[in-house]
């Protein structure tokens, strides 16, 4: 009885090392190599660096648009870093916006290791930062995340304001992409939660929810979760793609949408 008794600590043990181990790489990403910097006068691009609560050094990236009411804080997804994004920066700066994209702890120039408290420690880092220039409106920051960054930019809107929200592919919880994906690990061994869903219904801002209906990563089901979880004032953008490409693929739907929602707000020049 007590051998069958050690038998089943250590296979239990040894499950939870492995979902340990399958969390750890499932969840983040980082790429630290920045394969280019764009061109400065060409872009009116400018490199920044600011600090953490806990003393982080991270990096960001500011693209300046001359006449824009607003500013777009950007958080990426779970993958590369900020020099993987440049398609999509452009995307919203020729709408008339600023873009400020950061890279988290452990991405790019970044310094640390990811983790969930620690990009959410990022968040309010770079939002501080961005309200502390005095070259934009602190009143007109909108929020963005994308797949994963859009659970980070849903639990900053609980602790900043933003003038409005944009989340695009992302998901209502980590315990549902688990259960997708690893439907055999139980949702109470998880570390991470990242539960948008409950974030989403504290948030007072406007907010417009994009989704491809045939995402390959995060399926559409996910992402109308989380739209039905959150708060009014809410939209939902349907656009068609795969995760990473929906975007490129539904180009008109994807920009005339979010410009006019920003429109509504007032946001755009």
């Amino acid at each position: 009885m007590i051998k069958f008794f050690i038998v089943i600590v250590v296979a239990l043990i040894a499950f939870l090392v492995f979902v340990r181990y399958l969390e750890s790489k499932s969840v983040f990403f980082p790429q630290k190599e920045i394969e280019f910097l764009p061109d400065a006068k060409r872009y009116l691009f400018s490199e920044v660096f600011f600090q953490t609560e806990d003393g982080l050094t991270l990096n960001g990236w500011f693209f300046r648009y001359p006449s824009a009411q607003a500013t777009l804080l950007f958080f990426h997804g779970n993958g590369g870093n900020v020099c993987h994004r440049l398609d999509k920066i452009l995307l919203f700066r020729d709408m008339g916006l600023n873009v400020f994209i950061i890279d988290y702890r452990g991405y790019g120039k970044s310094q640390g290791r990811p983790s969930e408290q620690g990009v959410y420690q990022d968040a309010i880092a770079a939002f501080d930062y961005l309200s502390g220039r005095l070259d934009i409106h602190k009143d007109k920051i909108i929020g963005y995340g994308e797949s994963l960054g859009g659970v980070v930019a849903l639990e900053l809107a609980r602790k900043r304001p933003f003038a409005a929200l944009i989340v695009d592919s992302s998901f209502s919880s980590v315990a549902d992409i688990a259960k997708l994906y690893y439907p055999f690990i139980p949702a109470f061994l998880l570390r991470t939660r990242m539960d948008a869903a409950s974030y989403s219904r504290d948030i007072k801002a406007p907010k417009l929810f994009i989704h491809s209906q045939n995402d390959d990563i995060v399926p559409f089901t996910l992402g109308k979760k989380l739209f039905d979880a959150a708060a009014e004032p809410k939209e939902f953008l349907a656009i068609q793609g795969d995760h990473n490409q929906g975007y490129v693929d539904s180009k008109d739907v994807y920009s005339e949408g979010i410009k006019k929602f920003l429109n509504v707000q007032g946001l755009l020049p």
